[in-house]
């Protein structure tokens, strides 16, 4: 196969540009490789766009927000139903798309696609009743009401483009806003495919997808006087960056960040088997590129041992492989840059002391030499060492031993973000006090990633400003007016 054309089981294109005002324009000529992290395969190549493509698709949310903006309910709704069921009819395609753009398996990005439909969904019928509030007063009534912003900025991660493609669309098109979307370089592919259904369903501008680089494309979003509102999915270190630029704007701006979160094992759990699965699942799904991950497993002394024996042998049966062979537990990393990285850091680790209880190198897999699969690693830590403060990005897991309550839950808030967290317990005391006090947005008690439509996404301290995946996701994408009216005009008395 000549490596420039297209893999015949995706129907993906030589070559996409930016999707402007309901088409692909080919703009410019420098472009950049989409390239399957694994084998080293030439995918396609894709326009690297800049400030004079983020100023058209901005001009063409702005031209489509006049008439979007007045539509009802009932018609986003229906609009988005019907996305939802274009991606779940091209799920098989659109799945194997991203598993051969960023190196997951295809198990894992079927569920991210399944995850999205949901998101479609979801917002779909929440809309139907998004109201807000209103009362009697003296001489009068007031109402408070919902109005969408304007044309949103959009930028999102490589892990799960999916997933957070759908986090950003789905409640900025149900509020009544229009977009303009910059998916993250290393995992435009299935994005871009995304707007072949967009384009049949939308009107003209009111999705756009720009693709490019970060300080390019990513940098004129952010800086555009016409874009209205911000939203981000990134690092901590760029969500600062955006955040100065909506505040040099004076624009609103939710960020979804970094997490460093902790996996606390207590005791009393019943089935110890079933807690060691889920917390090895925790710290290396999506190969450990996650900011959800709980990478800091904090087991209690009283089964420290037959946990870590559990954990150790368990993950010597770990199945590394290619994203796209059955039964592929853990794959490749997204680049050689982020594959370094995580190396790097177990090296780092190694320095500061922690004990390399299994894992730590690059695994081979035939055929895919190309890649960086990392095998799962495990390191007995001290949560004050790098490794277990900083966010590796990869299927690097620090084992923290604890016995006292108290020194284990500052540990576990010790840590400068705050995304996730999970619980393994048979005692509802221990579950609800712990709930209580750990500073993260998600809490999961006996079953981490325990993501469910409707629940409120994201994190305290550095992890975050705003909430996604549920209804108060629509205030983030909608101002509130108050109209206050009175029935009579009142006595003069001012000029009298």
């Amino acid at each position: 196969m000549n490596k420039h054309a297209a893999v015949p089981s995706t129907g993906l294109e030589r070559s996409y540009g930016a999707f402007i005002n309901g088409e692909f324009r080919s703009v410019g000529s420098s472009t950049f490789p989409a390239i399957n992290p694994a084998t080293g395969e030439h995918l396609s190549d894709i326009a690297r766009c800049g400030a004079a493509e983020i100023d058209l698709a901005v001009k063409a949310a702005q031209a489509a927000f006049k008439s979007w903006s007045k539509t009802t309910y009932e018609q986003r709704s229906q609009l988005l139903f019907k996305l939802a069921d274009a991606v779940e009819a091209d799920l098989p395609r659109l799945a194997m798309i991203d598993a051969l753009d960023i190196g997951r398996t295809l198990f894992e990005t079927t569920l991210d696609h399944r995850f999205a439909i949901g998101q479609y969904r979801f917002f779909a019928a929440a809309i139907i009743s998004f109201e807000d509030f209103g009362k009697p007063i003296p001489g009068g009534y007031f109402i408070a009401r919902r109005q969408p912003i304007g044309v949103c900025g959009q930028i999102i991660p490589w892990n799960v483009p999916a997933i957070m493609a759908a986090f950003k669309l789905a409640p900025a098109l149900a509020a009544g806003n229009t977009v303009v979307l910059k998916p993250d370089e290393n995992a435009s592919l299935s994005t871009l495919e995304l707007c072949k259904h967009i384009a049949k369903i939308f009107p003209p501008g009111v999705v756009n997808v720009v693709p490019g680089m970060g300080e390019e494309a990513g940098a004129s979003l952010t800086a555009h006087r016409g874009v209205a509102k911000l939203a981000f999915t990134g690092s901590s270190e760029v969500g600062r960056i955006v955040s100065a630029a909506g505040a040099q704007r004076l624009v609103p701006v939710s960020l979804e960040l970094g997490g460093k979160s902790p996996n606390i094992v207590f005791p009393d759990v019943d089935n110890l088997d079933a807690v060691v699965d889920n917390a090895a699942f925790a710290g290396t799904y999506c190969n450990g590129q996650s900011c959800l991950a709980g990478t800091r497993l904090f087991v209690h002394d009283d089964i420290y041992n037959a946990f870590m024996d559990k954990l150790t042998a368990g993950f010597a049966r770990v199945k590394i492989g290619s994203p796209i062979e059955d039964g592929t537990k853990l794959s490749c990393l997204i680049s050689k840059t982020q594959g370094e990285k995580v190396l790097s850091y177990i090296d780092v680790g190694k320095g500061e002391g922690a004990n390399l209880v299994t894992g730590g190198g690059r695994a081979s897999i035939p055929g895919n030499e190309h890649g960086y699969f990392i095998q799962p690693t495990v390191f007995e830590a001290k949560n004050s060492m790098r490794i277990a403060q900083e966010e590796i990005f990869g299927p690097v897991i620090s084992v923290i031993r604890w016995k006292d309550y108290d020194t284990m839950i500052e540990e576990a808030n010790d840590v400068r973000y705050g995304l996730a967290s999970g619980i393994y317990t048979s005692n509802l005391s221990n579950a609800m006090k712990t709930a209580e006090r750990l500073e993260a947005g998600s809490v999961w008690i006996n079953q981490y990633f325990n993501l469910v439509d409707g629940t409120p996404f994201g994190g305290y301290k550095e992890s975050g400003i705003g909430r996604e995946y549920c209804r108060d996701t629509l205030n983030l994408y909608s101002h509130l007016k108050s109209v206050t009216m009175a029935y009579d005009l009142p006595p003069q008395w001012y000029l009298a």
